[in-house]
């Protein structure tokens, strides 16, 4: 039986408007979006339909709203394999664990291409649906494969995350007045006649960076991201104070370093949404029917590692990584058409500058080749 969209958007809107009552008629953003894209069965990377394609609805060997780098082309797995490769040896680790394994084409991708240098590869994802997916695509690697749904008490191996980061709940804050005597207030949903609004409650938190301007001003803090990587280096430092190995991490998203992120010209955050490769700034809207994300605060990722523990291998765009990693080497090989598609992830019009990447180890960091050149630590 086929779920249809609209039963999917009723049952989470009566979902929405059971949290928000029980919650005294207001429940935060961060809160919202966890339910709006993780609540089982309903959110939307929980419910059964299409996301990641390279065509739209409507449209002939279509029906996805996204497309994310190891979907475009199979050469970007290639080149990270190098690196997670590279990871691997350095630490003395046969072990990858990847976040938010989506269709399971990055898995299948590193697997192919470091075959016999992993041992065990472990995913960890929420979404039922999407692990079937993942089950049939990777099957001809079912003996390595396990799936988890929460990391264990110690990890050691080389972690992976592409667009984890931006799917992780923020919370909104809103400044009305300017930075002269102008308060600041969390933004949460409400019902408003039995429809979801928008409404603000005065707040103690406060963005990283002071925002200079007279302007009003809307932006995202991360405290569940950062809270992730600490959980991370935690796990890490576990396996290493029990006698087991550390390991390293790669995550690549889109996003910016502080200054850049709270930038007073940002001044109406960075939540988007997308449905059908097309984008809107409105998540109250088809709940559960669209991916709601927001970009990535770098240097506050960086430094919630280095407070736990861990070290930072470096900083840099995707563009710079994947040529670091050898990717115009495997470009050379390619078709034509296979070429075009891997262009899009280094040209800086598409995905080459607005995605970027860092990468952690445990104990003293090695230059890894990823960050050889093009290493912009400095701006974190």
């Amino acid at each position: 039986m086929t779920t249809e969209p609209a039963s999917l958007n009723t049952g989470l809107h009566k979902l929405l408007e059971r949290a928000i009552s029980t919650a005294g008629g207001w429940i935060g953003f961060d809160r919202f979006m966890a339910l709006a894209l993780y609540a089982p069965g309903l959110g939307y990377y929980a419910n059964p339909l299409p996301k990641f394609g390279t065509m739209p609805q409507g449209v002939k060997g279509g029906g996805s709203d996204f497309v994310t780098a190891p979907e475009l082309s199979p050469l970007f797995g290639q080149a990270l394999a190098a690196q997670v490769g590279e990871a691997l040896a350095q630490t003395g680790t046969d072990e990858v664990w990847e976040f938010g394994a989506g269709s399971g084409a990055l898995a299948s991708q590193l697997l192919d291409t470091l075959g016999d240098r992993v041992k065990r590869y472990t995913i960890v994802d929420l979404s039922g649906t999407l692990r079937v997916r993942q089950q049939a695509l990777l099957a001809p690697h079912r003996d390595k494969l396990r799936w988890v749904s929460e990391l264990p008490d110690t990890l050691q191996g080389v972690v992976v995350g592409n667009e984890v980061l931006d799917a992780m709940p923020v919370k909104l804050l809103a400044r009305q007045g300017g930075q002269a005597g102008g308060i600041w207030h969390e933004r949460g949903v409400t019902l408003a006649d039995g429809a979801l609004a928008w409404a603000d409650r005065p707040t103690e938190l406060r963005p990283p960076l002071d925002v200079p301007g007279p302007h009003d001003y809307l932006t995202e803090i991360h405290p569940q991201a950062e809270a992730f990587i600490a959980t991370l280096a935690d796990r890490f430092n576990a396996s290493l104070q029990s006698g087991g190995k550390g390991g390293a991490a790669f995550f690549l998203d889109y996003g910016f370093p502080e200054s850049e992120y709270y930038h007073p010209q940002r001044h109406m955050g960075t939540v988007m949404c997308h449905q059908a490769h097309q984008a809107d700034t409105d998540p109250l809207a088809a709940v559960g029917l669209k991916d709601i994300t927001a970009h990535v605060n770098f240097t506050g990722v960086a430094l919630a590692g280095q407070d736990n523990g861990l070290s930072v291998l470096g900083y840099t765009s995707q563009a710079r990584f994947l040529l670091n990693c050898g990717l115009a080497t495997a470009m050379e090989a390619a078709t034509t058409p296979e070429r075009a598609n891997a262009l899009k992830l280094i040209t800086e019009h598409e995905m080459g500058e607005l995605f970027k990447v860092i990468g952690f180890c445990t104990g003293e960091p090695w230059d890894a080749m990823g960050f050889a050149q093009g290493d912009r630590c400095h701006a974190l």
